[in-house]
């Protein structure tokens, strides 16, 4: 096993367990749990199994359905209460065709859930994003490079050194702007409680 797959079975087997439990502490069924998320139960019996590595954007539905950060999802089985990672041991949850990728640097949980993410994207790579919870909003920097920000079909040119803040409970996506490769540090904050995809309403997070 190479350290990369040795890498993704960790980050597999991190959500598995961690969406079993979280699901079962809140007495959620399978169906339960689909309806929040607007993720399929198939799907969600695959990942509980460990035998899927799902996308961002199905870890982004389901740690918004639980009232978590994504960060949350991926925690080893004990905490500490000081951690130092670095860049290149955290996990990749985008891959782009060319060879960009997006690392999840590092989470908090409360009182808002902030997720802090350093993004690398080549020359033609493009990442569609859905909504996400209501409230969420999501600031740019970006460190090289040029991109474009696209929120409810509009587009946003953003060069190296500048920064955008968007709300990003609607569509939205990110694209390299030109030639040249694009390097992003990306914060995502969200308020904190349960989503659910079918009332498009937010109930408190289990105490």
């Amino acid at each position: 096993m190479t350290d990369a797959s040795g890498r993704v079975g960790a980050v597999t087997s991190a959500v598995a367990r961690q969406v079993r439990e979280l699901r079962a502490a809140r007495g959620w069924s399978f169906e339960e749990l689909a309806g929040r998320s607007g993720v399929s139960k198939g799907m969600l019996v695959q990942i509980e199994g460990a035998r899927t590595n799902p996308s961002i954007g199905t870890l982004c539905r389901v740690a918004d359905a639980f009232g978590v950060s994504i960060a949350r999802l991926l925690e080893p089985a004990e905490e500490s209460t000081v951690r130092i990672s670095a860049a290149d041991d955290a996990p990749v949850l985008w891959r782009g065709p060319h060879g960009g990728l997006a690392r999840l640097l590092s989470g908090l949980g409360e009182p808002d859930l902030v997720e802090l993410w350093d993004w690398r994207m080549e020359p033609g790579e493009v990442l569609r994003s859905p909504d996400h919870a209501h409230g969420t909003r999501e600031i740019l920097h970006v460190l090289d490079g040029a991109a474009t920000v696209t929120v409810d079909g509009v587009d946003h040119g953003v060069r190296t050194g500048e920064t955008v803040e968007f709300h990003a409970d609607r569509e939205h996506g990110y694209r390299t702007a030109g030639d040249e490769p694009v390097r992003l540090m990306m914060v995502v904050v969200t308020p904190s409680g349960e989503w659910d995809r079918r009332t498009r309403s937010r109930g408190p997070r289990p105490s």
